[in-house]
């Protein structure tokens, strides 16, 4: 495994429409640790492979404290939402900023797995955000444009 590099806001590589994922290669499979790796170090719930350069249909997530229920979402589907849920959003690629932005409460979706079997996730409250937040990443979106008034400064713990 290795860390990768965030691509950041501005970086036209986030703008841009992943492409879906034929086949599970050793190369793939690699991507999908290396995300786990660099979104775990990064404190980060979730994230995309877009968010690291590579214009795959390929996210992971992970809301526990523990930090060891990974969820690995392959060529990700949203097949069903419920709701409604406003709350303080960030992003891996929007550094020190956070805004509050209205998403469904729950959130179904279809997708693959790190072996390319095919399941269902159904997600509520913080993980249903976050689910919906990295399937946009695919489409090339990021959560800033649909902040509800100012993006924030948001401060570091221990400041």
């Amino acid at each position: 495994m290795a860390l990768r590099n965030i691509r950041t806001i501005g970086d036209d590589i986030l703008y841009k429409t992943a492409k879906e994922v034929k086949e599970m290669t050793d190369k793939m499979k690699q991507l999908v640790d290396d995300l786990l790796e660099t979104m775990y170090e990064a404190e980060g719930v979730g994230l995309a492979a877009p968010q690291v350069g590579i214009l795959k249909r390929i996210a992971v997530v992970d809301i526990t404290e523990e930090r060891d229920s990974p969820i690995v979402l392959v060529n990700p589907v949203i097949t069903y939402t419920e709701g409604e849920q406003r709350g303080n959003e960030g992003c891996l690629s929007v550094p020190g900023k956070a805004g509050v932005v209205t998403r469904p409460n729950i959130v179904r979706v279809r997708a693959f797995d790190r072996d390319m079997n095919e399941y269902e996730i159904e997600g509520e409250e913080l993980l249903a955000r976050a689910l919906i937040h990295e399937i946009e990443h695919l489409d090339g979106h990021l959560y800033v444009e649909k902040v509800e008034g100012e993006l924030k400064d948001v401060e570091e713990e221990g400041e």
